[in-house]
């Protein structure tokens, strides 16, 4: 059926581009979440991610055809949202897929069909473009689809060969472009984005790209398309730009009236600031409903750098106090139908964001009192440009947008320093960048290049603790070889391992692979174990012998280590449900570590745990653990272990079928870890410690098993040591230790009090040495090495006693730190000279800075040794000042 090319909704144009498919045999499938599985990128940024492992014949499909919408984020380019038509963080990808079964031909028939038929598009506002090599392509569009030659467009490998990411599947891809302005004639230019939009991108997924850059054909040819939603909905539904499109514009609506501002009036600036709202908050919606938080690091810090933008542009057109939330509204409206689980976590979405919105607006405060002290000091030193280096350090550690520095400066008649900026945000993004969290990626290149001629690795380590397996890959320094000698590091992938692989926050096992029985035969010491797509990585070291692929070896984990891992992940489970029964059962999991030697668990919680609270966990633990609760293990379909109130693990990904550890009456979780069959085995739990590590999120760090007793026999050899040091019992510690604490306080206060006696002793005796200029008395003196506030004391005394005066007093009372102090009454005053600008200039002599009241201001510095130079200047200064 045609669609008249009427105005669609974002909903309809959804819904038809996945009904098309579907009648054409493809499964629709949901969109997977925006936390990839694919480690070699943080978010998913495109609808073939979840599909990149069958790609590579690393995983069979479902179905030869998939259509799907994938929500997707990038931020390679955020400096332009919002300031041109189709620049975005979050956007939709609507794709249809084929695996080994249509190709080209098929693929260009039906999104020309989809285009112009069903969504009403004239052929003549399209234009193509295809790689500059791809002939068939050329020939499949003009001959048989029938787009005149100088319609189609060659381009090179920037525009119109498509990868995933640095390594991967990859090909040549051709691209459908809509043409706003056919009546300007056939001299087409498709960087023109004033005239010319991309919306439709068909991938020839034909080859894999390795960490060299080596393109190898791949098993099958695939096909991997791209439309996007909201470039669609511009063109439907006629209007300018993406934005004022009904999939964001009411979001930006919604931040326009807590504005206070009609959208259509407003000027440039104050739309791209809307604009800019719009686009981050659906981002940050779907982020925290995909379960990611912010933080300092990797895909967190992505979300808190998106906050803080919409926080700042929501300043910048005027809206006050905290408002993030009510923004967020209209995104969880516009998306529940399609995405269910923005309204299901609705409430920590708008947690998240309140917690961030708040913290962020107290560092901008703090930024605005640093951007006044900067204004100031340009001030008084005649200059009228403000530093690159201060200018980024308002932007990086106070938010505050270079635009919004360059506004102040001008309202004070001064500038910034745009270059100094721009040097100074290359050197931040090049650290950024050497310490992002990547993974090996020439092992990862190295295993997708191998992918088509193994089999992933079987793991049969629940049950087993040895197997014997071959040997399948060596890697060297990321290379595939075929041997490794004695004292080479290798990388080792079998066909089947006991080894657990790091996953879910369990650390990989430790052990070793070996052949022969005598002390001549092969042996491998395995460090670690990690997994990458569907292979167990064994990363080693050749101690004897030498390592040939095709090997069969006794591959043997350390049974020790595996009891005390498997110990404390037992543990985690039981402390999470404790957690629930007493804090609060709406606590969910925020991430986690289990080690041999301890436990670390981190969760959701907007207070910290009491100590008692702390104790009531431990004793429920430790009770659970006493009776001895059996473990009961079953795989089912994961509808089925939801409805039986199983708890998902924080960052695990699940297929239809998942593992069950359920411990009945106590815990039940989705895990694919390692664990004791009976809570008994644990033997004991002991929490060491409670802590925040970010904005709503706890940790709690706690030891098992044999681990308690290391703890415990350190605590009880530090005990005994205070014992014999202080000659007291155990039990009579804390109050012996309170009893010298106060007895150090007393002693503290009466040696201020000293000091202070000795200092206005000291200034008692400058007082014959006041220097008279004209009806003023000036004193200008160093008192040793007396602290700041009794060098206080001393200056107000000393004015006081003389009256109509000015004092001016120093110390150093450590190595390299003075302190400066001036007291001055107020006939000095209306002379125009101010305690609190007068030792801030003096301090500068000395490296530093302070100020106060124009009676009385106090200033330190670092430098001593030019304390004499300061002082001079100080009376020289006053002098001139009272003559």
């Amino acid at each position: 059926m045609t669609i008249s090319p009427k105005f669609l909704s974002g909903s309809q144009i959804r819904q038809t581009f996945l009904e098309f498919y579907a009648q054409r045999g493809h499964k629709i499938l949901p969109s997977a979440s925006l936390v990839p599985e694919d480690p070699t990128v943080l978010l998913t940024i495109a609808g073939m991610l979840q599909f990149k492992p069958i790609f590579l014949g690393q995983r069979t499909a479902e179905s030869p055809r998939a259509t799907t919408s994938q929500k997707c984020i990038r931020t390679n380019d955020i400096e332009n949202v919002g300031r041109t038509a189709r620049h975005h963080t979050f956007f939709e990808m609507l794709g249809n897929f084929s695996f080994g079964d249509y190709f080209k031909k098929q693929a260009i028939a039906w999104a020309w069909e989809l285009s112009t038929e069903v969504f009403g598009l004239p052929a003549s506002n399209l234009v193509v473009s295809v790689f500059r090599e791809d002939d068939e392509a050329f020939a499949i569009w003009r001959d048989e689809i029938g787009i005149p030659g100088d319609r189609i467009q060659r381009m090179g490998e920037d525009d119109n060969f498509w990868q995933s990411g640095p390594t991967g599947p990859c090909g040549p891809c051709s691209e459908i472009y809509y043409d706003f302005h056919p009546e300007r004639g056939d001299n087409i230019d498709l960087e023109d984005d004033t005239r010319f939009i991309e919306f439709y991108n068909l991938v020839f997924m034909q080859y894999n790209k390795d960490a060299e850059g080596n393109l190898t054909p791949l098993q099958n040819q695939n096909i991997d398309t791209g439309m996007g939603l909201e470039r669609m909905a511009q063109i439907l539904q006629k209007v300018p730009n993406n934005y004022e499109t009904d999939l964001i514009f009411p979001i930006v609506q919604s931040a326009a009236e807590l504005a206070g501002i009609d959208y259509h009036n407003s000027d440039e600036k104050v739309k791209v600031s809307l604009k800019v709202i719009g686009d981050h908050i659906r981002a940050v919606v779907h982020m925290i409903a995909d379960e990611i938080r912010a933080s300092n690091v990797g895909r967190g810090y992505i979300l808190r750098r998106l906050i803080r933008r919409v926080v700042r542009h929501g300043r910048l057109i005027g809206i006050q106090g905290e408002f993030t939330v009510r923004v967020a509204e209209s995104a969880i409206a516009l998306s529940e139908a399609a995405y269910p689980n923005v309204r299901s976590r609705e409430a920590q979405i708008k947690a998240e964001l309140a917690r961030e919105e708040a913290q962020f607006l107290k560092t901008l405060e703090r930024g605005e009192k640093l951007l006044e002290e900067i204004l100031n000091k340009l001030q008084q030193q005649g200059q009228n440009q403000i530093a690159g280096q201060d200018a980024f350090k308002l932007y990086d550690t106070y938010g505050f947008p270079l635009e919004l520095t360059q506004e102040i400066a001008e309202e004070q008649g001064l500038t910034v320093d745009v270059p100094g900026f721009k040097a100074a945000m290359e050197v931040q993004q090049t650290t950024a960048q050497n310490a992002r969290e990547t993974i090996d990626l020439t092992v990862q290149g190295s295993l997708d290049k191998l992918a088509e001629t193994i089999q992933g690795t079987e793991f049969v380590g629940y049950a087993e603790l040895s197997s014997l397996a071959e040997v399948e890959v060596i890697l060297v320094d990321g290379k595939s070889v075929e041997s490794a000698a004695v004292g080479t590091e290798v990388q080792v992938v079998l066909n089947q391992t006991p080894f657990y692989a790091e996953s879910g926050g369990q650390i990989g096992d430790k052990g070793y692979l070996k052949s022969g029985d005598n002390s001549d035969g092969l042996l491998v010491r395995v460090d670690d174990v990690k997994k990458e797509s569907d292979f167990f990585v064994h990363f080693g070291f050749v101690e004897r012998g030498t390592l040939k692929v095709g090997d069969s070896i006794t591959a043997k984990i350390d049974n020790s280590g595996r009891r005390r891992i498997q110990a404390n992940h037992t543990a985690t489970h039981l402390l999470q449900s404790a957690l629930r029964k007493i804090v609060d059962d709406s606590i969910s999991q925020a991430g986690s570590l289990v080690s041999s030697e301890r436990l670390r668990f981190d969760f959701n919680s907007p207070r910290a745990v009491t100590a008692e609270e702390l104790q009531k966990i431990e004793d429920l633990v430790n009770s659970w653990i006493a009776e001895a609760h059996a473990a009961e293990v079953a795989e089912m379909p994961i509808a089925l272990a939801r409805e039986k109130g199983a708890t998902a693990m924080f960052g695990e990904k699940y297929g239809d079928i998942v593992r069950v550890i359920d411990f009945p009456g106590v815990s039940m979780e989705l895990c694919g870890g390692t664990h004791v069959s009976n809570t008994a085995e644990i033997g004991l739990f002991k929490i060491v410690s409670e802590a925040g590590v970010a904005a709503g999120t706890r940790r709690i760090e706690a030891v098992s098993g044999q681990a308690v007793l290391d703890y415990l026999n350190v605590r009880d050899k530090v005990v005994r040591d205070l014992g014999d040091r202080f000659k007291a019992k155990p039990e009579e510690l804390p109050n012996r230790i309170t009893n010298l604490q106060n007895e150090l306080k007393d002693t503290q206060k009466h040696l201020a009090a000293v000091k202070s006696e000795l200092a206005i002793a000291k200034s008692d005796q400058l007082l014959s040495a006041a220097e008279a200029i004209g009806e003023f008395k000036i004193i200008v003196a160093q008192l040793g090495d007396v602290d700041t506030e009794a060098l206080k004391t001393a200056a107000e005394r000393l004015q006081q006693k003389l009256g109509n005066a000015a004092v001016v007093l120093a110390s150093i009372p450590e190595p390299d730190k003075v302190s400066l102090v001036a007291a001055f009454s107020p006939e000095v005053n209306k002379k125009g000279l101010q305690a609190g600008k007068f030792i801030g200039g003096i301090a500068q002599i000395c490296g530093g800075k302070g100020g106060g009241r124009p009676n009385l201001a106090q200033a330190g510095g670092r430098d001593a040794s030019k304390l004499q130079e300061a002082l001079e200047s100080a009376r020289n200064l006053l002098v001139e000042g009272l003559g």
